[in-house]
């Protein structure tokens, strides 16, 4: 005779739970399609940037403020000892056999890491980024809003800056990632001077050197996220690694402090030799551009553009009828 039983007659023995997924281990957003949201935002930034200081009557004001119209010859050069030098560097750098080379050097370093797609997708932005620059200046016009500090020649974006920025940022596809974080600092200070030289020269508004920048920018987000969606691109699929964030962040606190300490360093010296409205857009220049290409950096920390050249080989022979017998 059953006395009885202490579990419930009627109801479902309670079985093991589903685990719920901690927090840190829920998919996060693919980096591909954080990629394309940092290009759109570039691109945004870029669109507002040249409808603000191009079109309208503020941002050319503003352009004029900050690197005045020279007093004799009517053009853009500073009244400073630093038009020499700064000359000097947009010679280097606009040499052809120096393009080439730094351009055959991202490709030899992707060939080396069997990189070579992400290679040639480099060599593509820097390319692409400077026809896209050209276009851009001769397509868009510059309205005349009688600003006395104004012209109507337009030169947004700079062309300079623009491959500049690219040139730095097609390294970031062929190297490793732990060699990235060496060449930002350095590669940014590179491009700020190209930026503060074109502005000294006379060559360019502050404007056209922060669109220069933006597009690089764009272009190369862009690029890296079709590469990181190409089939078989396993390693860039996967992310960054758990961790890696708060490495990058504490990396990117010591960039700054460098950049603080380099602009107190470099500051007195170029308030010296400049009007107030050209250091400002210097020290806007270089704070930007280590800004914009700190967070592309951190953003592909951990991605390694693996992308595979399919090889053709002979066809695999289907196996003989004897064999087939013998299974």
């Amino acid at each position: 005779m059953s006395i009885g039983s202490s579990y419930s007659v009627g109801r479902s023995t309670p079985g093991p739970q589903p685990a719920r997924p901690l927090p840190h281990t829920r998919a996060a957003v693919p980096l591909g399609l954080r990629l394309f949201a940092a290009a759109l935002c570039g691109l945004v930034a870029l669109v507002l940037t040249a409808a603000v200081f191009v079109r309208t009557y503020p941002g050319q004001w503003l352009d004029g403020v900050l690197l005045p119209r020279a007093e004799r010859g009517g053009g853009y050069e500073q009244q400073t000892d630093l038009v020499g030098p700064a000359k000097t560097v947009l010679a280097t750098f606009g040499s052809p056999t120096l393009i080439a080379a730094l351009l055959g050097a991202v490709l030899l370093l992707g060939a080396l890491r069997r990189r070579l797609v992400a290679g040639v997708v480099g060599v593509g932005v820097v390319v692409g980024t400077v026809l896209v620059a050209g276009a851009v200046k001769s397509a868009l016009p510059r309205p005349d809003l009688r600003i006395e500090s104004s012209t109507t020649h337009n030169s947004f974006p700079s062309g300079h800056v623009a491959a500049a920025t690219a040139l730095l940022l097609a390294f970031m596809l062929v190297l490793p990632g732990w060699a990235r974080r060496y060449l930002a600092v350095p590669g940014a200070a590179g491009v700020s001077a190209i930026a503060s030289a074109t502005m000294i020269a006379g060559w360019h508004r502050f404007s056209d050197v922060l669109g220069g920048v933006l597009l690089g920018v764009t272009v190369f987000c862009l690029a890296a996220a079709a590469l990181t969606a190409w089939p078989g691109d396993r390693d860039a699929a996967r992310g960054p690694v758990g961790g890696s964030r708060r490495r990058g962040l504490a990396e990117a606190g010591v960039g700054l402090v460098g950049l603080l300490g380099a602009l107190l360093v470099v500051v007195p010296g170029l308030a010296a030799s400049l009007q107030r409205g050209a250091l400002a857009a210097i020290v806007a220049t270089a704070a930007s551009t280590m800004f914009l290409v700190g967070a592309v950096v951190f953003l592909v920390r951990a991605t390694d553009f693996a992308v595979p050249i399919p090889v053709r080989g002979p066809a695999r022979s289907r196996p003989s009828t004897a064999v087939r017998k013998m299974s």
